[in-house]
């Protein structure tokens, strides 16, 4: 090997590394993940109301024969309050909506109820997350359609925008 060619092999490695590197950054096509929850039963749970004009929640409420839409959210969730609209929309299309509130106070939670709506038939306050750790949830907003028997069908992580409306009520029919 010539003394100029071992000048320029380090930056030759340096580059394709450094390449090999940015191209494994980059965001997959494929923006979805597939979750290992679909297809298994709720985790058996019961939590307690955030106050005493809801219901709290248990799996037994996701067991009824109709589906449901599951919402994991907090107060003090910015997300949250994003999808606020879109979860009141869902509502009044008729979707059956129940919420787990995480890490949260019952009073932030009536606070939260008070400025953006309430869609909720019922909500449980989780306040350690474990409810959400067993539903396999990895943060705030996350959405999930439960069936009449009580099994994950569908799971939306993030916010719902207005244009995941159409595949959550989609979800939901079938999950019916």
């Amino acid at each position: 090997m010539t003394g100029q060619a071992k000048l320029w092999l380090p930056l030759a490695i340096f580059i394709g590394l450094a390449s090999a590197f940015v191209l494994g950054l980059r965001k997959p096509d494929d923006h979805s993940i597939a979750s290992h929850m679909i297809g298994v039963r709720v985790p058996a749970f019961a939590l307690p109301a955030t106050d005493a004009a809801i219901s709290g929640l248990s799996s037994g409420d996701l067991a009824t024969g109709k589906p449901h839409l599951v919402n994991f959210f907090a107060s003090w969730c910015v997300p949250c309050a994003a999808e606020a609209p879109q979860l009141r929309a869902l509502a009044a299309r008729g979707a059956p909506i129940v919420g787990i509130a995480l890490r949260d106070r019952p009073e932030d939670v009536a606070r939260y109820i008070g400025r953006y709506g309430n869609p909720y038939q019922r909500i449980g306050l989780d306040q350690d997350s474990r409810i959400q750790i067993d539903f396999g949830s990895s943060g705030v907003p996350e959405t999930f359609v439960v069936d009449g028997k009580g099994v994950i069908r569908f799971q939306k992580i993030g916010p719902i925008a207005d244009d995941d409306i159409g595949a959550v009520v989609a979800a939901l029919k079938a999950a019916a």
